[in-house]
């Protein structure tokens, strides 16, 4: 494929606007992509306008590997967009930087993941010797209703390793914390506030909750790569009026679960504290689970992490590639639900300290580059 062409591709996924949605029109532009070259590629709509795309090429034995690129193809809102100095579905070019929403996150690691399997399948000296699996999913940035459909068909659970294409600047995740957000609601009595004793405040059940909350993770373990649970609380809600004593109040918060202390210990630690605080108070609290991401983390001499660092290293003349960890949650953390330890590295384009930012954007040269590095891992594990 002609250079002119991988960088349409790329600003024509840039220019559809899928901001927590529509992923059909990058699903049915994709479909139209993979036809014009041969490959078959098949939708999966589930309701307004969602869907999930699935691609793949190479043999289908059943002693043979399945290696999965993944990328989701939504974005996360342009705020406002008379602050950007580029239209933010524009898509234009300036330099060596191609500017707009999902330029970075992660509609470059989409494309090249797409053209890495179109050249892969069009070169006639290349045999792979086993699966290599695209899948494009729906709402990652909110819910990730794409991965957990796609767990339903079981569509990762054969795979013997995966690559997600969030942007990276080129370096390699080889573990990721989990994500974990829930809500805490305490439910008291109201009352006049000239009259606090015949109440029972809810706001208080909260503050109860706080103050247990800052001290719940602190003797937890270490984890190797991911360091210890990060813990947060991060919104409040409570009363309604000023004289009234409130009769409900809830709280959110967020956690990231590592592998030494993961997602189940972590509701069980929660309900722990639920449990010991309306023993002790008129305030009576529940937890609601919002999202329950798995941590995700392949050991940093894994032979999949040195295929993925040796052929980035190769390419990325540029700059020195490193084995990184991250406290972000991506779709791998749905996927591993269904396919545990599954070996999986996320390695993107340039860009992403601008993710979710006024004036994403990537680079030309780092998206072209990841093209050939895609390829250079499905040639390598797939050999």
């Amino acid at each position: 494929m002609e250079k002119a062409d991988k960088i349409k591709i790329l600003q024509d996924l840039v220019s559809i606007n899928t901001v927590n949605g529509n992923e059909l029109a990058v699903a049915t532009y994709l479909q139209q992509v993979f036809a014009e070259h041969g490959i078959k590629a098949t939708i999966d709509e589930f309701g307004d306008k969602r869907a999930n795309l699935q691609a793949e090429i190479g043999s289908k034995n059943a002693d043979q590997k399945v290696l999965v690129f993944s990328g989701h193809q939504d974005t996360v809102s342009i705020d406002d967009e008379s602050a950007w100095e580029q239209p933010p579905f524009g898509a234009q070019i300036i330099g060596d930087k191609l500017y707009g929403r999902g330029a970075a996150d992660m509609k470059s690691g989409l494309a090249a993941e797409v053209i890495a399997l179109i050249e892969l399948a069009e070169n006639p000296a290349i045999e792979l010797n086993g699966t290599l699996r695209f899948i494009a999913t729906a709402g990652e940035e909110f819910g990730t209703p794409g991965a957990y459909r796609l767990n339903e068909q079981h569509a990762i659970d054969d795979a013997d390793a995966l690559v997600i294409g969030e942007p990276t600047d080129g370096q390699i995740i080889f573990a990721h914390s989990g994500s974990f957000n829930y809500r805490i609601t305490s439910r008291g009595q109201a009352a006049h506030s000239s009259r606090p004793a015949q109440g029972i405040n809810a706001i208080q059940g909260l503050v109860n909750y706080i103050n247990l909350e800052k001290d719940l993770f602190t003797d937890t373990p270490e984890d190797p790569y991911l360091g210890r649970v990060q813990h947060s609380i991060t919104v409040i809600h409570g009363g309604e009026q000023v004289n009234t004593i409130p009769a409900t109040a809830e709280l959110l918060g967020n956690i990231r679960p590592t592998q030494a202390f993961d997602n189940q210990q972590v509701i069980a630690r929660i309900e722990a504290a639920v449990a010991e605080l309306n023993q002790q108070y008129d305030a009576q609290l529940s937890l609601e689970i919002i999202h329950n991401f798995e941590p995700v983390e392949t050991a940093s001499d894994n032979g999949f992490i040195q295929i993925v660092k040796q052929v980035a290293q190769e390419t990325f003349t540029d700059r020195q590639v490193d084995l990184l960890t991250m406290n972000g949650a991506t779709d791998a953390s749905v996927f591993v639900k269904n396919n545990p330890g599954l070996p999986t590295v996320i390695l993107g384009a340039d860009g992403d300290k601008s993710s979710h930012q006024l004036n994403e954007y990537t680079t030309i040269s780092s998206y072209l580059a990841l093209i050939e590095i895609y390829q250079k891992i499905a040639r390598e594990f797939l050999q």
